[in-house]
């Protein structure tokens, strides 16, 4: 069983792919339920910044970046660890100047709620992924915003490669978006890759993004 993990509005994603035919769904809503629904699974993608640097930026989203070419945009740096007990973006910001003079973005404190909550001592079947990457590995002509209806396609027919779609899709949980469901098979995808050996890694343990 491998998962992929998504964040969703009041919560996470999660897929549970047992095969190409059989994945299951469940929305939770904290990380400490997604580690305790996944326990049993060989590997576990988490789209989330596991692990936030003490300073600067993590090679892992730099090397991201550079993958991603055109698209780098959808791959925001994560916020150094001082910002995790900020209570305003203001604040934020001021720590991240004071940490390596940089600001945080907004893309990045709109999720420091959801990286806070992966703060705890992680199993080791979880690892980190960035599902944009990943859909760019799986098949380069995933180039539009996954946000567009062209983007939605692409992601719909590269995913083809990894389970059946649309079948996978017929029972979804209510709340998460399209993109958040599409992600979360992307997670499982590089989770499973990471499981078999054959994942890519940009960066190093414990702040690392596989694909």
């Amino acid at each position: 069983m491998i998962a992929g993990v998504d964040g969703t509005p009041g919560g996470w994603v999660v897929a549970l792919v047992a095969s190409r035919a059989r994945v299951r769904w469940h929305r939770v809503a904290s990380a400490a339920e997604v580690v305790q629904l996944t326990a049993g699974c060989d590997a576990v993608g988490v789209d989330m910044p596991l692990r936030p640097p003490a300073t600067g930026y993590r090679a892992c989203d730099v090397r991201a970046r550079e993958l991603l070419g055109a698209a780098r945009s959808s791959m925001f740096f994560a916020p150094v660890r001082a910002v995790l007990g900020c209570a305003t973006y203001a604040e934020a910001c001021e720590v991240s100047r004071a940490s390596h003079g940089k600001a945080i973005s907004k893309q990045a404190w709109h999720i420091v709620a959801k990286i806070r909550e992966w703060q705890l001592e992680l199993p080791s079947n979880v690892v980190e992924v960035h599902p944009e990457t990943t859909f760019r590995v799986l098949d380069p002509r995933v180039t539009d915003s996954k946000r567009s209806t062209r983007g939605v396609a692409q992601r719909l027919i590269a995913l083809r490669a990894f389970v059946d779609v649309p079948d996978v899709l017929a029972d979804l949980p209510v709340g998460p978006s399209v993109d958040d469901v599409l992600d979360a098979l992307a997670a499982a995808w590089s989770a499973a890759r990471w499981s078999t050996g054959e994942s890519r890694s940009l960066g190093d343990p414990p702040a690392l993004i596989e694909v």
